[in-house]
């Protein structure tokens, strides 16, 4: 047992050598590639740019909800073409929309005060013939909306014009029969469905391959480019990206320091548990990394980064329970691996309820929070999660190959235990004689 704790050791420092190597300079094997420290998404505070809040105009008119869905949408095409597929678009309460739109270098736009000018752009709908001239706009889009055949229970999308729209639509529909038309938002084709025959009602549908999903999506897409809401720009801030940067040094730098630091305390008070528990914090360190890098919409901000250190907390206090509870096992009298065992029982329910309980308050952070209040719940979540992997499991196991070392000394275990369990043994006899 001995021979194999020893080399279970090596191996765990092996790995965790490894592991950090991997979090530094990332990973890739075939398609599966583990982003490294610099590929984390990072948010608008981090990373420089823009954000703005919209409010709707009007919240009486129909099929508002809808019509918000739709333009949000529309929102999210109109910045993956421009490039910012990292940018955020979330619903505030019922009426008002927030866009985030972190700015890197791969952005076609680096001026936040440009990238609010565009987004502020209304959208353009329009349907073009094959020949290029423009057939109907959104102006001419009554209404537009999904639905299921009765016959052969097919989604489709169904439209319908107005007087004016009708009219030149039946036009070009009897010009263009067997050819194709382009719906285009912001002149991106969003679908080119083939005229099967002269529409003349100002009633039509677009079929194909939809599912609900896909159905729906493009009766919004259209309808909120024929109907786009009176949308009121309410909040706007530009952030640079020198600010941006700046900060996450300043972040970084800080956490090395607080690290350093709480590493040197550790192995001072607790001797080789504390050894244990820098192992088991950089472990933790790591997965959080990781995690970041590789959970989709999850980015990095600074109430993010205030998430991984109140993390980092929690995973120091799970150690120092433990920690203490294999003191006070100890002092009674028992072996060290008695003690470890009893250590960790006793500590087990503590640290779950703990942690439990400020899982409960981040969930309900993730699920109504906005903005950046979600970038902190989530990573939040996130260091909870491997913080209680970190303690109970990693802690354990190397804890417990030490203690298989039958190392002699218990003193490597905690400052003068001798003097405790002989202090503890006679105030346990004292009391007995009395």
């Amino acid at each position: 047992m001995k021979k194999r704790s020893l080399v279970g050791i090596i191996v765990t420092f092996i790995l965790i050598a490894l592991l950090c190597f991997v979090v530094i300079n990332g990973f890739s094997v075939g398609i599966y590639e583990i982003k490294p420290l610099n590929g984390i998404q990072q948010g608008l505070d981090l990373t420089g740019g823009v954000y703005t809040v919209y409010q709707a105009a009007d919240t009486s008119i129909e099929n508002f909800d809808d019509k918000m869905d739709g333009a949000i949408l529309v929102l999210r095409d109109r910045l993956d073409a421009k490039g910012f597929t990292e940018a955020t678009i979330t619903k505030q309460g019922t009426d008002r929309i927030r866009v985030e739109i972190p700015i890197n270098s791969t952005s076609d736009i680096q001026d936040p005060n440009e990238v609010a000018e565009f987004i502020g752009t209304p959208a353009k709908l329009e349907f073009v013939g094959p020949d290029g001239v423009t057939i109907l706009e959104g102006s001419d889009i009554a209404k537009a909306q999904a639905g299921q055949r009765q016959d052969d229970l097919q989604y489709v999308v169904n439209f319908e014009l107005t007087a004016e729209g009708a009219e030149k639509f039946a036009e070009a529909t009897e010009k263009f029969v067997g050819q194709s038309i382009s719906i285009t938002i912001d002149g991106e084709a969003i679908s080119s469905p083939t005229v099967n025959q002269a529409i003349t009602g100002g009633k039509g549908e677009i079929s194909g391959s939809f599912t609900a999903e896909s159905a729906q999506n493009l009766a919004m897409q259209i309808e909120s480019g024929a109907l786009p809401l009176d949308l009121q720009e309410i909040e706007v801030r530009s952030i640079s990206a020198t600010l941006g940067a700046g900060a996450l040094q300043n972040s970084i730098i800080a956490g090395l320091i607080g690290l350093a630091i709480l590493f040197i305390f550790i192995l001072i008070y607790y001797r080789l548990p504390g050894l244990v528990a820098c192992m088991a914090l950089i472990v933790y360190v790591c997965f959080v990394l990781l995690l970041l890098g590789s959970v989709p919409g999850v980015q990095l901000t600074l109430p993010g980064i205030a998430g991984i250190i109140l993390g980092i907390g929690m995973a120091v206090d799970a150690n120092v329970i433990i920690f203490e509870r294999f003191k006070e096992e100890f002092r009674s009298g028992k072996t060290l691996r008695t003690s470890f065992n009893g250590g960790f029982q006793k500590a087990f329910v503590t640290i779950l309820d703990s942690n439990i309980t400020t899982l409960i308050c981040a969930i309900v952070l993730a699920v109504f929070g906005t903005g950046t209040l979600k970038s902190f719940a989530y990573t939040l979540i996130i260091s909870i999660v491997v913080s209680m992997i970190s303690a109970l499991a990693i802690t354990r196991g190397i804890l417990k190959m030490f203690i298989n070392l039958n190392i002699k000394n218990p003193n490597v275990f905690m400052a003068k235990a001798k003097q405790l369990r002989e202090a503890a043994k006679a105030a346990k006899e004292g009391g007995g004689a009395q």
